[in-house]
């Protein structure tokens, strides 16, 4: 009786002091957030959500379509002559004056850490001529990601009953910023000095983003608040190859919500080798090659974050010719290999030849030839 009372005694030990990330696969974080969503930035994978369609005022999460867009339409090196207009823009300011120059470059940095609204709109006459003709290039940008369900008519998220997002649309948006090493670049910047003309120091940015300094791997991406808003946050992180996306919208407590949607968000997740660099995947005939066929090989590892129940939805898709002309060099690409997430590119690896393979000559192909032809008529006539 006493052993089992140990072992009792024991069991409610383990019970009371068993770490709380062993369950957080199954645990649903509570959340202040009226809106929220994470995300799997590669695959574009929704691990968590809430009211994630509902339309809402982005604030000044908005600038990251406004980055996206400036990074596709402009020229970073490009002077931005901050007019007028720039320079009296309301709200939170980078401290442009009129007629005051920097390079686009240093003027998204400007944006997108410490929120300078009047940078969005200098950016946004440089590249457009105005600020709604950007403001079009941002929503059709959103549409065609597929983020249907957006509407801009601004660059810095000022209240305007015509300009609304939704949590899953700025989860897409986000993730596809995230395929630009650039925008990943300045996101994750915690500290960034830009020059100040006319002023005897630099201006010296930090990055407003709390979560750099707060989670582990965080990379991003942008605050935002107005009173219609309320207290909004796009935060990201990257773990081990793994990139994932938060967004709370209208969250009483924006840091603790996004840290337990990133926390459930790798607890789902984990990286699972699809291909392995090497891996035969294809054998393709040759024409004309003193060798009758080639194997084609995966030229790089694969390597994908998946939930357990999910490997149903990936697929692989080998594009490769059936035949191939010599002569062929080793490594020679003659191919590719497309992995699918619910028939949507994810990745892909070039695929290579295993082995040289040269040329007959004109004699050998012409004996070859008569060796055919005295063959197909003993067989057929004699």
């Amino acid at each position: 009786m006493r052993q089992l009372a140990n072992l009792g005694i024991l069991l409610v030990i383990c019970l009371v002091f068993l770490p709380t990330t062993v369950f957080a696969g199954d645990f649903i974080p509570e959340l202040t957030a009226k809106s929220a969503i994470v995300m799997e930035a590669s695959t574009g994978k929704v691990l968590y959500s809430r009211n994630a369609s509902e339309r809402r005022y982005p604030a000044s999460t908005t600038k990251i379509i406004t980055l996206i867009t400036a990074l596709e339409y402009g020229n970073l090196d490009d002077n931005v002559v901050a007019s007028p207009n720039a320079a009296t823009t309301e709200g939170s300011s980078l401290w442009l004056s009129p007629g005051e120059q920097l390079k686009l470059r240093d003027m998204l940095y400007g944006i997108m850490l410490v929120s300078g609204n009047d940078a969005t709109v200098a950016v946004a006459e440089h590249i457009s001529g105005s600020v709604e003709g950007f403001a079009k290039l941002m929503t059709e940008k959103a549409h065609a990601l597929g983020a249907v369900n957006s509407n801009f008519v601004n660059t810095s998220g000022l209240p305007d009953e015509r300009h609304y997002t939704t949590a899953y649309d700025l989860a897409i948006i986000t993730a596809y910023g995230y395929k630009n090493p650039l925008f990943t670049q300045i996101v994750s910047t915690k500290n960034k000095i830009i020059p100040w003309p006319g002023k005897e120091h630099d201006r010296d940015l930090y990055n407003e983003n709390r979560m750099l300094w707060l989670y582990d791997g965080a990379n991003g991406v942008k605050t935002g608040y107005t009173d219609a808003a309320g207290r909004c946050l796009v935060s990201a992180a990257n773990r081990n190859g793994i990139q994932i996306v938060a967004i709370v919208l209208d969250s009483e407590r924006m840091w603790d919500d996004s840290i337990k949607l990133l926390d459930y968000g790798f607890a789902q997740l984990k990286q699972v080798p699809v291909i392995t660099k090497g891996d035969i995947l294809k054998t393709v005939k040759i024409k004309e090659g003193k060798a009758s066929n080639v194997k084609l090989l995966a030229a790089n590892d694969i390597i994908l974050p998946i939930a357990d129940n999910e490997h149903d939805k990936f697929t692989t898709v080998v594009e490769a010719p059936a035949k191939i002309t010599a002569p062929i060099a080793i490594g020679q690409k003659l191919g590719t290999v497309k992995i699918m997430y619910n028939n949507v590119e994810v990745a892909n690896t070039d695929l290579i030849a295993d082995q040289p393979v040269e040329k007959k000559s004109f004699f050998t192909m012409f004996w070859g030839s008569v060796v055919s032809f005295v063959t197909f008529v003993i067989h057929n006539f004699a």
